[in-house]
């Protein structure tokens, strides 16, 4: 009875453990431009994360990178322009990252 107490109690404090981590920012793209958009995000970990083909009106599923500056630029259908946009992603945090349906078309970004 005793070592299985002791075998409850560890695995409780294991799996605490397993909770306090610091999680990755996660990223998804909203494109309310009425073409497709391609959008690629680079990490200042030297990563690249390609998203693309995303119909207007979608919100595409959350991605993780690393924490740091990240850049974000968009090649949509149609358009010579390329948005970019720049900003911090923090640990633990999620960001959608907007293709705004403007002239010329730009980037933002919402943090929930």
């Amino acid at each position: 009875m005793r070592i299985m107490l002791v075998a409850i109690g560890l695995a409780l404090l294991a799996s605490l453990q397993a909770c306090s981590e610091d999680a990755d920012p996660q990223f998804r793209i909203r494109n309310d431009r009425p073409t497709k958009a391609n959008v690629q995000i680079k990490t200042t970990g030297g990563n690249t994360i390609n998203i693309n083909d995303v119909e207007q009106g979608v919100l595409t599923p959350y991605q993780s990178a690393a924490p740091g500056g990240i850049e974000a630029t968009a090649v949509i259908q149609d358009e010579s322009v390329s948005p970019t946009l720049g900003f911090a992603a923090f640990t633990d945090e999620t960001y959608t990252i907007i293709v705004v349906n403007s002239t010329p078309p730009t980037l933002s970004f919402a943090s929930p």
